[in-house]
């Protein structure tokens, strides 16, 4: 965990309003204050780098997906592309984005926001430069002929996980429900 004091209060008041914002669908899924992950634990957990699904327009409107190594600091999530790549393009464009990490089954972290490109003169480039550089074991500008480096500044996040006994109970439905694949691939057809 990365975050300051000041970062975990301003993370937790982003939670706090975005799951008061949720709809009734969402709400009764991650159950606010049984099934929400806090900042503390939203900065704790996902460590290093992980599959970030990023999403991004078209300037005709379309959504495209595409996945990247994320990195959760400050209470932001952080990511580096190529800069001719199709999303870099699609972000200096139209900077909405929405993200999402989920991990696995019972767990995921969502956010919306804009993607701000981070200046390659900044400190904030300089930081984050050394961080790759030591985390990668080489600079992220060996990576292609042009990076860009991302920072989503949310303005709504949504963290969820299953509560302990609820994954437990989980855990022990996926072996009969996987010996039920083949039956349900035959109704399909």
């Amino acid at each position: 965990m990365n975050e300051t004091d000041q970062e975990l209060t301003w993370l937790q008041d982003l939670l706090d309003r975005s799951i008061g914002v949720a709809g009734g669908h969402l709400a009764s899924i991650v159950e606010p204050g049984r099934r929400t992950l806090s900042a503390a634990r939203i900065s704790a957990d996902p460590r290093g780098a992980v599959v970030l699904n990023v999403a991004t327009v078209t300037a005709s409107g379309e959504p495209r997906l595409s996945a990247v190594d994320g990195h959760f600091l400050h209470g932001r999530w952080h990511f580096s592309t190529s800069g001719s790549a199709i999303k870099a393009r699609h972000l200096r464009a139209r900077p909405a984005v929405s993200v999402g990490y989920t991990p696995r089954d019972g767990y995921g972290i969502w956010a919306h926001g804009r993607a701000t490109a981070i200046d390659p003169a900044s400190a904030d480039w300089e930081r984050l430069h050394a961080y790759f550089t030591e985390y990668y074991g080489q600079s992220p500008t060996e990576w292609a002929p042009t990076i860009v480096a991302f920072r989503v500044e949310p303005h709504w996040m949504v963290g969820y996980a299953m509560a302990d006994d609820e994954l437990s109970q989980f855990e022990q439905l996926l072996p009969e429900r996987d010996k039920r694949l083949d039956a349900a691939l035959r109704a399909l057809g």
